[in-house]
C-alpha cells in the first residue's frame, strides 16, 4: 500500500502514519487520500481515542507537527494557536501572560487543541464561562478536497444558515482536520476557594447544587457524586476576593451543616478525569434537563453493575461507570441511556472495554440532528474517508 505524501512535501511518514507539517500538507493528504478512497483517522495526543465507533482505517494522520502558538494579543484577549498544541502547553503560555482559556478538559496535560475542538471536550466550567463553542471565535480547517478554509473567509454552499466556525465542534474529525484556532480568553482570577458537603440524598446534594448553581456570585464549578458513604458536593469558585467571599458564603448557607472549606483542585481533578480512569466496564455520559437530575442519579446508583457518577450539577452532565459481567452492564448502560432520553435528554456509552465494543454502540439509537449531520458529511466528505464510523451521521 503505498504512503500518502504530496509532493514536494516534509512529511514524516510510516506506511500507514503521516504528520504534515502544515496546513497545505495536511489538506494535500486529505485529498490524496479521497482520491486513493483511503479511510483516514486523525489524531493529535490520542487522548480520546475511544470516543465512537471508529471503523477500519488506512492511514493514521497525527496533527503534532502542526504545533505552536501563531499569535496571541493580550489586550485584545485573544489566542490563536495551532491545533497540534498541546492543551498543557497552551496554557502555560497563557499564564506568563496572567490569562487562561477558560476550558477545563479532561486530559488536559495530553490533549491538543484540535481534540479538544473535534471532541467538544468541556469539563466543570461550562456554565460559568461557556463550551468550547463559545469561546471559539475562529478557525481554519483542511478538507478532502485539497483546500484549507478559514472560518468567516468562504460560504460554503448548502450549509447558509450556519455558523460554519461551529459546525467542527465535536464533529469527531468527520468533517475535516482542524489545522488552527483562535479563542476568547480572560485575566487569570486573584482569588479562589472551595468547599465540600455530605448528604445522605441525591434529592439533598443536588437541591444544594441548584441553588448554588442559580446564585448571583456564580461557582466556577458545581459537581455531585455519589460516594461509597452518600452524595457528595464539590464546589470550586473564583474571581475578585469579593466574589469569591460571597460565592463560598452561599454554598455554605446552601450545603448546611455538613459544608466546609475545603482546596477542592485535586479532587475535581479526578472526577474530571473519569472518562480517562474508566478503562473497565462502561462509561455513560448524559446530559438531562435540569430537574431530572436527582431522579437520574438515583436509578442509576441503584444499578447492580454501579460503580462511580460524576455530574456537572450546573449544565446537568452526568457520567456513569459501570462496572461488571459483560451482560448486566450492556444492560445496564442501554436502560441508563433510555431514561436520559425519556427524561428529554441525551445519551451515549463515552467509553467501553473491549469486550463490549460489538454490543455497546456509542450512540445506540439515531440522535437528534442525525439528518443534518448526514448532510454535512456529505458536504465536506463526499468520499467518507474521514474517520469513518465515528460519529452518527
Amino acid at each position: 500500500m503505498p504512503r500518502v505524501q504530496p509532493r514536494g512535501a516534509t512529511v514524516r511518514a510510516t506506511q500507514d502514519r503521516v504528520a504534515p507539517a502544515d496546513a497545505g500538507e495536511c489538506a494535500a493528504i486529505l485529498a490524496q487520500a479521497g482520491a486513493e478512497g483511503r479511510m483516514v483517522g486523525i489524531g493529535g495526543g490520542l487522548t480520546k481515542h475511544y470516543l465512537g465507533d471508529a471503523a477500519s482505517l488506512d492511514i493514521e494522520l497525527r496533527t503534532t507537527s502542526i504545533a505552536g502558538i501563531v499569535d496571541h494579543v493580550p489586550a485584545d484577549l485573544t489566542v490563536t494557536v495551532a491545533a497540534g498544541t498541546r492543551f498543557a502547553d497552551l496554557r502555560a503560555a497563557l499564564a506568563r501572560a496572567g490569562q487562561f482559556l477558560p476550558i477545563d478538559t479532561p486530559h488536559a496535560d495530553d490533549a491538543t487543541i484540535g481534540g479538544v475542538i473535534a471532541a467538544n471536550a468541556n469539563g466543570f466550567w461550562r456554565a460559568r464561562y461557556g463550551g468550547v463553542r463559545d469561546l471559539l471565535i475562529g478557525t481554519r480547517v483542511a478538507l478532502t478536497d485539497g483546500t484549507v478554509i478559514r472560518s468567516g473567509g468562504r460560504v460554503v454552499k448548502n450549509v447558509a444558515g450556519y455558523d460554519l466556525n461551529k459546525l467542527f465542534v465535536g464533529s469527531f474529525g468527520t468533517l475535516g482536520v482542524i489545522v488552527e484556532a483562535t479563542f476568547k480568553v480572560l485575566p487569570i482570577p486573584a482569588a479562589e476557594a472551595g468547599l465540600i458537603a455530605r448528604f445522605g440524598t441525591a434529592s439533598d446534594a443536588f437541591n444544594a447544587a441548584a441553588i448554588i448553581a442559580r446564585a448571583p456570585a456564580r461557582a466556577e464549578a458545581v459537581v455531585v457524586e455519589r460516594q461509597p458513604d452518600g452524595w457528595g458536593l464539590v464546589v470550586s469558585a473564583r474571581g475578585d476576593d469579593k466574589t469569591v467571599a460571597r460565592a463560598v458564603a452561599d454554598a455554605r448557607h446552601a450545603a448546611g451543616s455538613s459544608a466546609e472549606s475545603a482546596a477542592v483542585g485535586d479532587r475535581l481533578a479526578l472526577a474530571r478525569e473519569l472518562p480517562a480512569r474508566a478503562v473497565e466496564g462502561a462509561l455513560v455520559r448524559v446530559a438531562l434537563p435540569l430537574a431530572s437530575q436527582t431522579a437520574f442519579a438515583e436509578a442509576a446508583a441503584r444499578r447492580d453493575t454501579f460503580r462511580e457518577l460524576v455530574a456537572d450539577a450546573s449544565s446537568a452532565v452526568h457520567r456513569v461507570h459501570l462496572i461488571g459481567e459483560d451482560d448486566a452492564v450492556a444492560e445496564d448502560a442501554g436502560a441508563l441511556v433510555a431514561n436520559a432520553r425519556a427524561a428529554g435528554g441525551t445519551g451515549r456509552i463515552e467509553r467501553r472495554s473491549a469486550r463490549l465494543s460489538e454490543r455497546l454502540r456509542t450512540w445506540p439509537d439515531a440522535p437528534l440532528g442525525e439528518t443534518l449531520m448526514r448532510r454535512l458529511k456529505t458536504q465536506f466528505d463526499p468520499a467518507g474517508i474521514l474517520e469513518p464510523g465515528r460519529s452518527p451521521g
